[in-house]
């Protein structure tokens, strides 16, 4: 057990009421905390018998263990923690809500974001928690001003055309780079550096309306992606902080449109975190809140994740009529309609993919090879996550219509695929392959494969 503990003088009262009301047990919660501090590069071998402890006998546990302990329960309870909160107070450095504002001025926007980037040390966040609540007054905010008046500002260095440029190609860099190698490639690192050093002085910079615009609309997109990065490395908390901060700045440029990829961005994390309807709802949201400002694609990616929220739920009705408004609004897309380069790459092929995954989350195989057919192939090397994810999400499908010749055979190219790139995401396929071959745990293949999924995953983490 990692570090020596504090021993206080009664039970922890307000520790064992959350853990009842997160319906865990000391065994579970132990394990759950073990695995956040390991995430966060601390070795803790904590047991049930550590938990009743701290319980029964007030015992605090010493270093950054408070701290697992409330991202652990956050992540079960579906809000934010307090060390207070568990009882195990001390006194915390910082602004434990820094990045999660959503300022209703503009100009506090502008500079909660300027501050939240000069100043977040990323390892000192407890990056695996997740908690929805933290986007509660976010999305009601942009829902109910999606866009604010377009403003000047008299500041430091002056910015041009030029400099907004030199963030959409950051922005674009960075979404090549996650696309190739997955959130934790080198890259990253850099990208969180150019929102720190270059667009954090230019939001404090002189501009004029149009340019503001153009500079808010670019800076959230770099913040989002960012985001989605330390997301698909697990890193959930930074990850919220990034989204709520290119949501907010989409609401400053006036940018509609922006704010709906954001938000739907936001609801793709919510679900694949275990809170579907949570999820259904705020993809719902940005599509309503978007019609007549967004462009026909924007709003069918906005669909396609009320969709997969949906079948995560286990809403098949649900499911199946997202995705079809999704490819109506796909199938609407002619020469002269407006389309933005940035969601270029979701095209019928690519929602046939993620349909794929839908009937899968459903457990209709029947369904999801059928859409399999219609997705195109994509070069591996442009798109090495996704196309390890998706020979996954097919291997899973033949498992579940019990065909484990093909489910192992497209498992091991996934696998193959996957051990190239830094996501924890994507590794999570690779082990829904391995829950999905428990049927078959005697069979030496599977054993095999089982085997060389643990020893690959394990290289890459």
């Amino acid at each position: 057990m990692a570090g020596s503990q504090r021993r206080a003088r009664q039970p922890n009262e307000p520790l064992a009421r959350l853990i009842t009301a997160a319906g865990a047990s000391h065994i579970s919660l132990a394990a759950q905390i073990n695995k956040i501090a390991a995430a966060a590069g601390v070795v803790t071998r904590y047991e049930k018998t550590s938990v009743a402890n701290w319980v029964n006998l007030g015992m605090i546990p010493r270093g950054r263990a408070p701290e697992f302990v409330a991202a652990a329960l956050q992540e079960r309870l579906g809000r934010p923690v307090s060390l207070q909160e568990i009882g195990m107070y001390r006194r915390e450095r910082g602004d434990a809500d820094m990045g999660l504002d959503f300022a209703r001025d503009p100009a506090d926007a502008v500079h909660v974001a300027a501050t939240y980037w000069r100043t977040v040390d990323r390892r000192k966040l407890i990056t695996t928690g997740f908690a929805v609540s933290a986007y509660a007054t976010p999305v009601m905010r942009w829902m109910t001003t999606p866009a604010d008046p377009a403003v000047t500002h008299q500041g430091g260095q002056r910015v041009g055309r030029g400099d907004v440029e030199d963030l959409w190609q950051a922005a674009e860099d960075a979404r090549l780079w996650d696309s190739r190698y997955g959130g934790g490639n080198g890259k990253a690192n850099s990208v969180t550096e150019c929102l720190k050093l270059k667009a954090a002085p230019l939001l404090t910079g002189t501009y004029t309306e149009t340019v503001g615009k153009e500079l808010f609309t670019a800076t959230a997109e770099l913040s989002r992606v960012v985001g989605w990065s330390a997301f698909d490395m697990g890193q959930h908390e930074l990850a919220q902080r990034h989204f709520v901060q290119a949501l907010r700045l989409a609401r400053a440029a006036g940018d509609v449109q922006t704010g709906c990829y954001v938000l739907t961005t936001m609801s793709l994390q919510t679900f694949l975190r275990g809170f579907p309807r949570e999820a259904a709802d705020m993809a719902e949201g940005a599509y309503e809140r978007a019609k007549g400002h967004a462009a026909p694609r924007v709003l069918a990616f906005a669909k396609l994740a009320q969709a997969r929220a949906h079948a995560r739920e286990g809403d098949a009705r649900a499911a199946g009529a997202a995705l079809a408004l999704s490819e109506s609004l796909l199938d609407s897309i002619g020469p002269h309609t407006q389309d933005p380069e940035w969601l270029a790459y979701f095209t019928h092929a690519r929602l046939a993919t993620d349909a794929t995954e839908i009937y899968r989350d459903l457990a209709n195989p029947k369904a999801a090879l059928t859409w399999a057919r219609q997705a195109d192939a994509m070069p591996a090397g442009r798109f090495t996550r996704a196309v390890g994810i998706r020979l996954a999400v097919l291997a899973t499908s033949h498992l579940q219509a019990r065909d484990l010749t093909q489910g192992l055979q497209l498992g091991t190219q996934a696998l193959q695929v996957l051990r190239q790139v830094h996501s924890s995401r994507a590794h999570g396929y690779v082990r829904d392959i391995t829950t999905a071959l428990a049927p078959w745990r005697a069979e030496p293949q599977v054993a095999d494969f089982t085997h060389q999924a643990r020893t690959a995953l394990a290289a890459t983490a």
